[in-house]
């Protein structure tokens, strides 16, 4: 019989354990088990799609959590003076310490290299609608050509929704 207390009885080769057990353990403790990993499915990652992305970045610069010279080079047109003129005024700002967040966002594409999307956000209780155009440029890069909140078209110099 082997006077090692690491090693089952029988064992003859001369390996331990991997590691040490921690420290003493009663016979009522049992044996010590490692809790079974869950199997992770590696899914393929599936980039986001152009409608996804502007949606989010839009919402940052409506809500105030970004500058709006962040949208600088993907707006197209009268866009980014929209936006420009739009975002101190922070049309979708947080409600009651609630940061607004984008709850879905689908897409059409009515005609070649041509995106129109909608979004809801939501902001704790309050739910608000956010449509935008997006256009294919000659560089395959799209940009966004028009926004609109609630159904009311955000034109500078027009105050925001409240």
């Amino acid at each position: 019989m082997s006077t090692d207390r690491t090693r089952p009885a029988g064992r003859r080769d001369q390996s331990g354990p991997r590691s040490a057990p921690s420290g003493p353990r009663s016979a009522s403790s049992g044996p010590r088990s490692v809790p079974p990993q869950r199997s992770r499915r590696l899914q393929p990652h599936r980039p986001q799609r152009p409608h996804q992305w502007f949606a989010e970045r839009l919402l940052a610069v409506l809500s105030g959590q970004r500058p709006v010279h962040w949208m600088l080079g993907h707006t197209i047109g009268e866009a980014y003076d929209q936006l420009a003129e739009l975002a101190p005024s922070t049309p979708l700002r947080a409600t009651h310490g609630s940061r607004p967040v984008l709850r879905h966002c689908r897409g059409a594409q009515p005609a070649t290299g041509v995106v129109e999307a909608f979004a809801s956000i939501a902001a704790g209780d309050r739910v608000r609608a956010m449509a935008f155009r997006l256009e294919l440029g000659a560089d395959q890069r799209w940009r966004c050509a028009a926004v609109e909140l609630g159904g009311e078209r955000l034109t500078a110099g027009a105050p925001g929704p409240r």
